[in-house]
């Protein structure tokens, strides 16, 4: 299975755009003010894909794949959640995900590759912001990074070893998880 490129790269494009534009946000603006903000949106999500059980299950493109309004969406859920990315972060690829599942209508396996690669556009940029600046942390960041790449090589044959349904039900798992995360942390 392959990303559609129709959405993927437009969306790639400028979620690395808004990534460096919500990076220089971030520098300014106080994060403890949108994290109840999240929480709600995350608990939004999660209800929307619970009460909707047929979502993402198979594929059913909304604007057409080579459409002006399906590049048109792309670019604009890129450049959102990109600047949301750079700005803040927890969350992103649920975001990416549901947006593909439910404005565009990817499955969810096509939604979660799309949003893989997505999602590093918005690491990338992100990153062209805060290195220039002395905003890494190496040691720490590459550490991540490693187990990232290993959780997404086991995580993607699993996707597509178990499909739509499976995905579905991890990205529940993912965001419920997240969600007391950052109840956890606010109360802390």
């Amino acid at each position: 299975m392959r990303p559609d490129r129709s959405a993927t790269i437009p969306a790639s494009f400028t979620a690395l755009l808004g990534a460096i534009l919500g990076a220089r946000a971030a520098t300014l603006l106080p994060s403890d003010v949108f994290e109840p903000l999240i929480v709600v949106v995350l608990i939004g999500v999660a209800v929307f894909t619970l009460l909707k059980p047929q979502l993402g299950l198979v594929a059913q493109l909304r604007f057409g794949e080579h459409s002006k309004r399906h590049h048109a969406i792309s670019w604009l859920i890129g450049l959102l959640i990109g600047f949301y990315d750079g700005l803040l972060g927890p969350g992103t690829g649920s975001f990416l995900v549901i947006a593909f599942v439910s404005i565009i209508g990817f499955d969810f396996l096509q939604a979660s590759a799309t949003a893989k690669i997505v999602n590093w556009a918005t690491n990338l940029g992100a990153l062209l912001y805060f290195v220039p600046n002395g905003h890494v942390v190496w040691a720490l960041g590459l550490a991540v990074e490693a187990g990232n790449v290993i959780g997404g090589l086991i995580g993607a044959r699993t996707a597509i070893r178990l499909g739509s349904g499976f995905v579905r039900v991890v990205f529940l798992i993912i965001v419920s998880a997240l969600i007391l995360k950052l109840i956890v942390d606010a109360i802390a």
